[in-house]
């Protein structure tokens, strides 16, 4: 089967005069695991919506492929859509909500059991095929809401927040059953989420969407590691914000900014900026290496403050360091330290109510935001 993408053109949508998609374009291209990611009111079960066919937009184009789908019903697009409550037919088995839209269709009974059961056998459901939905599991009963979706054989599949009614460690584990799905029947699938940490696992690429714009289009790394704006660096992950005038700068890639409580920073200059700008960079918070010691022989690369430590947080996998600049309590720096079998060796073991230092390189510094 050939795989088709969703190309959006100039989209926008107003409900009650309010603006809810503001010229909306995005190509997403077959066979993508295309992430759709904000927070709530931002426009993406919207614009899900309007790809679905349930609502129609004031302007715009939409196509698949090089077909215009805008003005087609929703039962004459190949696009399949899953929501957040499975709504499965409480009185039909596992194989016949499965097999449901394919009895509409009047095909044949051997086609229906070679489908459903390649279905079941993808899912890992083969042993609970004669079952009802209430004796499944929430996680099952999300799995054979997508088989059922994908037993039309549809070009695009549609998730909107599908994992959001499961508890953290279900969620984990069917974003992985997704993930494998979606490589063994290779269509698009476009996933609608507000949990960043959904979309950063599973996607090929995410759309950060806010107040009906779409800010960013990129991989998990690239939004994360190098976000378009503030909204996004603070969206995405955890971060700290430093504010302050441009006072040098030292080389093509690297600028100094002067803050009155955090004195002399080093940030990357991944966008032109020039002495007596006002900008804001960003330093994540597991960038940032915690010391009991002033560290000795850093290079010129490398930021580095004395702070007192407020609150340390042992979550397993790493501690969160809460600490204060200058004594000030509105002056909070976050640091996360990553375990490994090593940690307690090392000069990173620093504990509450006790003066520190932090480090950071330069080119952890990244620039959000020129006023």
């Amino acid at each position: 089967m050939e795989k088709k993408g969703i190309y959006i053109k100039n989209l926008s949508k107003t409900f009650d005069g309010v603006k809810i998609l503001k010229n909306i374009d995005l190509s997403i291209e077959p066979g993508e695991f295309f992430s759709i990611l904000g927070p709530s009111g931002c426009g993406k079960t919207t614009l899900l919506r309007i790809l679905a066919g349930f609502t129609e937009p004031d302007s715009g184009v939409v196509y698949l492929g090089d077909r215009d789908i805008t003005n087609l019903p929703p039962n004459l697009r190949p696009i399949n859509t899953i929501f957040q409550k499975y709504a499965l037919f409480p009185h039909l088995t596992v194989f016949e909500n499965i097999a449901f839209s394919l009895r509409l269709k009047k095909e044949s009974e051997e086609y229906i059991k070679e489908e459903v059961t390649k279905l079941l056998k993808m899912i890992d459901l083969e042993a609970h095929a004669n079952k009802k939905p209430n004796q499944l599991s929430g996680g099952q009963q999300q799995r054979v809401s997508i088989a059922r979706a994908l037993i039309n054989k549809p070009d695009v599949l549609l998730l909107d927040e599908p994992l959001s009614a499961l508890d953290a460690k279900l969620r984990q584990n069917l974003l992985i059953e997704l993930d494998n799905i979606h490589d063994e029947i290779g269509i698009t699938f476009i996933f609608i989420t507000h949990d960043q940490q959904e979309a950063l696992s599973i996607s090929d690429r995410i759309a950060i969407m806010n107040h009906g714009n779409v800010l960013q289009v990129g991989t998990p790394a690239e939004v994360y590691e190098s976000p378009a704006d503030m909204f996004v660096a603070d969206f995405i992950g955890e971060n700290n914000f430093i504010e302050g005038e441009v006072t040098k700068i030292n080389s093509d890639t690297c600028a100094t900014l002067k803050n009155p409580n955090f004195g002399e920073i080093l940030f990357e200059m991944d966008r032109n900026v020039k002495v007596g700008d006002k900008v804001i960079v960003s330093v994540r918070p597991e960038k940032i290496k915690v010391t009991k010691k002033k560290p000795e022989n850093l290079n010129w690369k490398y930021n580095s403050l004395k702070v007192y430590v407020d609150e340390v947080i042992y979550t397993g996998f790493q501690s969160k360091y809460f600490a204060w600049v200058n004594g000030d309590k509105n002056l909070l720096i976050k640091a996360f330290k990553q375990h490994d079998i090593f940690f307690e060796d090392d000069d990173t073991d620093v504990s509450w109510d006790e003066e520190a230092f932090i480090s950071w390189n330069f080119e952890d510094s990244y620039l959000v935001e020129v006023k």
